[in-house]
């Protein structure tokens, strides 16, 4: 999904009252067409509502640094503000949040006491980002849910509109309309009914929680319960085997999830299928019996999912969860096959001095067996150095070898933009989730 038009806003962010948001919609479409001309297409697709506990994008925002729509998406323009902030603040410009500047990003907004200064960083200077990409394919409203920490017990509401300048078609344009709600995680649960009328009726309802599921918090259970599909990314989960259950039990219930970390490994599947597809190596994939899994140290979603898909194509049964922990976090799971063989699994969170952009991708990986004889060892790998450890374990000149390149697609701007476009259940993720469901229920508190 790439895009090389920016957009044009109809509507910069508007602070109003809650009261007056539709009112305040209908009279920027009304407004423009009047002044312009032309019509402008509104909110026809679906609702896309975003739970953002991160507060670096707000922040941006008020200090006028951000002057897109508060939207939950850090892509290329949150980037960009990003580093305007930084080269402002003296700060190493990096492009990324660091505790130094949303430091000086608070103490600004308290010094300024609300008051308007000059934008830094203007949204057409950089690159479209998926939100960007999301208004020009579909006329959809966007709710941003921004949690804050401040004692004022109220919500403060914004509002804007944008369309991409090239979907001009006669006299009609395509527009996406943005709502921003700010205030405490108590605050925005007390109007969790207004947050859920404010979702377009009878149409698609698309819910991204950047958080881990949480069922004691109302407005959590509010929004599975009005939602058509609920998007997840569970690289970010503090504790994933906790939430990953969570997102297992859910799944039982009947709640139509997706989860931005299962996404991330269908080159890993694809590869791994490809590597016992040929006709001589087909029967190969029963003899595996031993499995390691190398990912980057910091969150173990990734691979455990990776683990439950393969052992529910493969009919294991897990019967032990044993943690080694260490310097890489060793975690050893047993599984039982249909035929009452033992399957050993090892999960190894390898410390990297160059972490990627995600937490927890994998790196490697290597399908072997007990059986010398066994023509099954396979070895995959992210990049070339992924590989070492694995050659290390030796029996490498018997293995398969195959790269996992990089997939430039698979960050999570992409992934979230092909979610948005995805309809119905996904079996494949939900099976593999019942098996990793019960990995996790070995776990030893």
């Amino acid at each position: 999904m790439t895009l090389t038009q920016p957009l044009v806003s109809l509507q910069a962010p508007k602070d109003i009252s809650l009261a007056q948001i539709e009112a305040e919609l209908h009279n920027i479409w009304q407004t423009y067409s009047q002044e312009e001309g032309l019509a402008a297409t509104r909110a026809t697709t679906f609702s896309f509502l975003v739970y953002e506990p991160d507060e670096t994008q707000p922040l941006l925002a008020a200090n006028r640094f951000y002057s897109g729509p508060v939207d939950g998406i850090a892509g290329p323009r949150t980037t960009a503000a990003i580093k305007a902030a930084q080269k402002a603040y003296s700060l190493e410009i990096t492009g990324k949040a660091t505790p130094e500047l949303l430091t000086k990003l608070r103490a600004e907004l308290h010094q300024n006491n609300g008051q308007e200064k000059n934008p830094a960083y203007s949204p057409d200077l950089a690159s479209a980002g998926i939100a960007d990409a999301i208004a020009a394919s579909n006329p959809c409203r966007i709710i941003t849910l921004c949690p804050t920490a401040d004692s004022n017990e109220g919500v403060s509401t914004q509002v804007s509109a944008s369309c991409p300048i090239h979907k001009r078609s006669q006299s009609t344009l395509i527009c996406c309309e943005y709502i921003t709600l700010s205030g405490t995680a108590q605050a925005l649960e007390r109007i969790g009914g207004m947050i859920t009328e404010l979702m377009i009726p009878e149409l698609p309802k698309f819910i991204w929680w950047k958080a881990a599921p949480d069922c004691d918090y109302s407005l959590f259970k509010r929004l599975v319960a009005e939602g058509d599909r609920l998007i997840f990314d569970s690289t970010t989960f503090k504790q994933p085997e906790v939430s990953l259950k969570t997102l297992a039990e859910l799944i039982e219930k009947g709640v139509a999830i997706a989860d931005l970390s299962w996404a991330r490994l269908a080159p890993w599947q694809e590869l791994t299928a490809e590597a016992f597809d040929p006709p001589e190596r087909r029967d190969a994939i029963w003899q595996v019996d031993r499995l390691t899994i190398d990912y980057e140290k910091g969150n173990m979603a990734q691979p455990v999912m990776f683990l439950g898909w393969i052992a529910s194509r493969l009919q294991w049964l897990p019967v032990s969860y044993h943690q080694e922990g260490g310097d890489y976090d060793i975690v050893k799971v047993k599984f039982l096959t249909k035929d009452q063989k033992t399957v050993e699994a090892e999960l190894a969170g390898i410390p990297l001095t160059n972490p990627g952009q995600i937490i927890g991708d994998l790196i490697s990986l290597k399908l072997g067996s007990s059986n010398s004889e066994a023509d099954c060892c396979t070895v995959l790998c992210s990049e070339s150095t992924g590989c070492m450890r694995m050659e290390v374990g030796g029996g490498a000149q018997a293995c398969t070898f195959r790269q996992v390149t990089d997939v430039s697609d698979q960050n999570t701007e992409q992934l979230l933009g092909r979610q948005l476009q995805r309809w119905g259940r996904d079996l494949l993720y939900e099976e593999s989730m019942a098996v990793t469901y019960q990995i996790l229920q070995l776990v030893q508190d």
